[in-house]
C-alpha cells in the first residue's frame, strides 16, 4: 500500500509517495504562492497531492494508506499557535486543514526537525543523536535511546530557539539571541550582504566562498561557531554521540561541516569526547523521509492529526 510523506516548509513543500514493490518513490516539490494566505497554500497542497497520486496511477488520495506530515509550526491541542514563516496559518486547527487535503486518510504529524532526526537515526542506527536542519530557519530534533525526545507536552527540541547570545540578533520568533537568528541561511546571507554592500543569494555566497572572499568566509565562520556551541551544549546536556547537519543551506554550503568540527573540538572540555559532526544522510530531505517513515509506522486507525513519540525500527 502507498504511504505519503509531506514536508511543509516555510517557503516550499515536498511530497514523497512510497509504494510497495517499487524501489523508486514518486517525488514532487513546489513553492508556496507568493504572499499567499492559508487558503491559497491549501489549494496548492491539494493540487500537489492530486498530481503525485495521479502520476503514481492511484485513484486520487483515497489510494493512500496513511500520510505523515513534517511541520515546522508550533501545534498545541490540535491548533497551530505559532508559525512565523506562514503567519496566516496561526490560529487554525490542523485537523480541519488536513481534512480538506487528505479527507478520510489517517494522518500523523510531527515537528519537521524531530522527523529529520528520526530518519537520520534510523539510517545510522545511532540511538542517541541530534539533528540540525539549516534552511529558512533552524530546525532540530533529538533521538535518545532510539526514541524521539518530544517532552511531556510535545514540541521539545526547538534547537533553533536555544539562546546562544543574550542581546544578539533579532529572531523571527520575536526574541533576540536565538541560534536561528545567527545560523539560518537568511541570517548568514544577510551578514554577507552587509559586508559586501550588495545583495547576496545562495549562489553568490558559494562563489564568494570559492574565491575566499572575506564577506563570505567571515559570516560562515560565525554560523559555524554558533552551531559548534550548540553541538557542545547538546553533548554536555544529553550525551548525544552524533550531530547530523542537514537542510538546504546546511547541505549545500561547502566548508561548513569542517568549520563546525574544528570549533566543536576546540570548545570540548579536556577529557571528554566531542560529538561526531556528520552530514545528514538524507541531505536536505531528512524531514521528508522522516514523514514517510512516520506514515509507515503509524497505526492505520489513528485519527487525523494525532501525534505520538516514535521509535526508529
Amino acid at each position: 500500500m502507498p504511504y505519503l510523506g509531506i514536508d511543509i516548509g516555510g517557503t516550499k513543500a515536498a511530497l514523497l509517495l512510497e509504494r510497495s514493490g517499487s524501489s523508486r518513490p514518486a517525488r514532487l516539490r513546489f513553492t508556496w504562492p507568493r504572499d499567499g494566505d492559508a487558503e491559497s497554500d491549501l489549494d496548492a497542497l491539494a493540487s500537489a497531492v492530486s498530481r503525485i497520486t495521479a502520476d503514481a496511477g492511484l485513484d486520487g488520495p483515497r489510494g493512500i494508506r496513511a500520510a505523515g506530515l513534517a511541520l515546522p509550526a508550533t501545534v498545541r491541542e490540535g491548533r497551530i499557535t505559532a508559525w512565523p514563516c506562514r503567519p496566516s496559518w496561526t490560529g487554525l486547527r490542523l485537523d480541519a486543514l488536513l481534512e480538506r487535503v487528505l479527507a478520510g486518510i489517517p494522518v500523523v504529524h510531527e515537528d519537521d526537525g524531530n522527523l529529520a532526526a528520526l530518519a537520520e537515526a534510523a539510517d545510522s542506527g545511532v540511538p542517541d543523536l541530534a539533528y540540525l536542519g539549516l534552511g529558512t530557519g533552524v530546525g532540530g530534533g533529538i533521538v535518545l535511546g532510539g526514541r524521539l525526545h518530544t517532552g511531556p507536552l510535545g514540541g521539545a527540541a526547538e534547537i533553533g530557539h536555544l539562546l546562544i547570545g543574550l542581546g544578539g540578533a533579532a529572531c523571527a520568533c520575536g526574541r533576540a539571541g536565538c541560534l536561528q537568528a545567527v545560523a539560518s541561511g537568511p541570517a548568514t546571507l544577510a551578514r554577507a550582504a552587509a559586508l559586501r554592500g550588495a545583495p547576496v543569494d545562495a549562489a553568490a555566497f558559494r562563489t564568494g566562498l570559492a574565491e575566499d572572499s572575506p564577506w563570505a568566509t567571515g559570516p560562515l565562520r560565525q554560523t559555524a561557531a554558533a552551531l559548534a556551541v550548540t553541538a557542545v551544549n547538546l553533548g554536555e546536556l544529553l550525551q548525544c554521540r552524533e550531530i547530523r547537519i542537514g537542510g538546504g543551506f546546511g547541505h549545500g554550503t561547502p566548508g561548513l561541516l569542517g568549520l563546525i568540527r574544528a570549533e566543536t573540538r576546540r570548545l570540548t572540555r579536556p577529557g571528554t569526547e566531542p560529538p561526531a559532526i556528520r552530514r545528514a544522510a538524507h541531505g536536505a530531505d531528512a524531514s521528508l523521509h522522516g514523514a514517510a517513515l512516520l506514515a509507515r509506522t503509524a497505526s492505520p486507525g489513528q485519527p487525523s492529526a494525532s501525534r505520538q513519540p516514535q521509535q526508529f525500527p
